[in-house]
């Protein structure tokens, strides 16, 4: 059996549920990242960081952070550290969201939803990337390869 064999063999499950919450996460923050220029226009939410006691201008790095992280999360690419680098991006949502109470259904949003986001991070953190990863990927090494002569 090849390592590519058995990268796609079946998982187990812990590497099975590491691969749903990766996805699940990623396509949650390239949904929000996606929204920011499609739906609110950057301009719109550099005017609602501001309102919310942030600099303006942090919204256009809150952007990237999560477009390449949410992406870098759907290809497995370095996955325990872009689940951590999140953290501090949802640490800030989450201030904003906590004057407006638990539930994120209530007006403004509660901090319900966010706070779950930051636990699941935390989680993918631990588990890593689970299966079907690029970082998971072999790489083709210089071992079998013979040594050139110069």
């Amino acid at each position: 059996m090849t390592r590519l064999d058995a990268i796609l063999s079946v998982p187990r499950s812990a590497e099975l549920a590491a691969l749903v919450l990766r996805l699940g996460l990623g396509a949650v923050f390239l949904a929000h990242a996606l929204a920011k220029p499609l739906v609110f226009t950057l301009p719109g939410t550099a005017a609602f960081f501001a309102a919310s006691g942030f600099p303006g201008w942090t919204a256009y790095p809150v952007f990237l952070a999560e477009l390449l992280g949410g992406a870098a999360l759907l290809a497995g690419l370095r996955t325990r550290l872009v689940a951590l680098a999140l953290l501090p991006v949802m640490a800030g949502a989450l201030l904003v969201h906590l004057p407006n109470g638990w539930m994120f259904s209530g007006q403004g949003g509660g901090w319900e939803y966010v706070a779950f986001l930051m636990i699941a991070l935390g989680a993918q953190a631990l588990l890593g990337d689970g299966v079907l990863a690029v970082g998971r990927l072999p790489v083709a090494s210089n071992r079998n390869r013979p040594a050139s002569r110069a």
